[in-house]
């Protein structure tokens, strides 16, 4: 009985650890198509970023803080991501549904570190998003902007140009868009 007792614990323990982080049941993102179309008239810095939608961008460090420099006046959102990091993979919904929500008055843009680029394509046709990711596949862009963090960290920009860094994974859209709040 006690055997059986322990095989019923390790069952629901199992159960529970494979379960979704999120409690909340979020809609499905948007199409790529349909983000799109709710966010044409945005402003032109932010059609920009639209225009390169799942873009993976080179450049490194300078070319982000170009980018960042052109987003001045604007709250910017920062994912730093890479296709082999599960928590990265479950947040990635969340950062979908949220950009094309607020994407006509906030400018999100992505970083795709320590990956390769064949996976960084495949997983961005499977998660699409309505904003471009910079590769950084040695870790130099992060090290560069002051995030020497373990993956994923959302970066957070005020229309100053103040930056805050939440570490970890967003669990809920409600939790992204608290964050952006509170931070931006």
């Amino acid at each position: 009985m006690a055997l059986g007792l322990v095989a019923l614990i390790a069952v629901i323990a199992i159960g529970i650890s494979q379960a979704p982080h999120s409690s909340t049941h979020e809609p499905p993102a948007p199409t790529l198509a349909q983000a799109q179309a709710d966010l044409r008239g945005s402003p032109p810095a932010l059609a920009s970023l639209h225009a390169q939608a799942d873009a993976l961008l080179g450049g490194g460090v300078k070319a982000v803080r170009a980018r960042l420099a052109a987003l001045r006046g604007y709250r910017v959102v920062i994912n730093y991501w890479g296709s082999w990091c599960p928590p990265c993979q479950g947040e990635f919904p969340i950062f979908e549904r949220v950009s094309a929500h607020d994407g006509r008055r906030i400018a999100f843009l992505a970083i795709d570190s320590h990956d390769e680029a064949g996976p960084a394509r495949s997983f961005l046709s499977r998660h699409p998003v309505t904003y471009p990711s910079y590769t950084d596949p040695s870790g130099s862009v992060l090290t560069a902007l002051g995030l020497a963090v373990g993956l994923p960290a959302t970066a957070f920009y005020t229309p100053s140009g103040k930056m805050f860094v939440y570490q970890g994974a967003f669990e809920s859209d409600a939790a992204l868009e608290q964050a952006i709040r509170l931070y931006t």
